[in-house]
């Protein structure tokens, strides 16, 4: 069986097709690492229900100093999930404490995957530089994932 390669390309005249190609926009690029996030679709969405950045604003007025921690809490409904922010580090602890894994995810794409101790806390150091989003996935198969926090 003999095929015809009429409208095949030389491997040659492809790599030059290639290299005459512009590059992606790192924005598109971004887009599309996002856009691949959703493979987690059926993971459960905790939602922020505390900021102290907001409380912070709120009471500049009361307070000399700017807070060096900055509190977070997501709430889903198997657990409560809580963050606190610091110059150099990210602490958090899963409420009720359950065995798992944490998965750190940057906005560019870039991930870190931690442990739950056994009293459900967890430290990723150093601090995220970009915009990130926690997923924890526990031993009893919960799949629970954080909106975009900015550090």
């Amino acid at each position: 069986m003999n095929k015809s390669r009429n409208n095949e390309l030389p491997l040659g005249s492809l790599r030059e097709v290639i290299a005459a190609s512009p590059a992606v926009p790192p924005a598109l690029l971004a887009i599309a690492r996002n856009a691949y996030a959703w493979h987690h679709i059926d993971a459960e969405l905790a939602q922020l229900s505390y900021d102290s950045r907001f409380d912070t604003e709120l009471s500049a007025g009361m307070r000399s100093e700017a807070a060096s921690v900055r509190a977070l809490t997501f709430a889903s409904a198997r657990f409560s999930i809580e963050v606190e922010i610091n110059d150099e580090a990210l602490f958090g602890q899963l409420v009720p404490p359950q065995p798992g894994t944490v998965e750190l995810r940057t906005l560019d794409g870039q991930t870190l995957d931690t442990e739950l101790d056994e009293a459900g806390c967890f430290t990723v150091a150093p601090k995220p530089g970009s915009q990130f989003r926690l997923r924890f996935r526990t031993q009893d198969h919960s799949d629970v994932l954080t909106g975009w926090v900015t550090p």
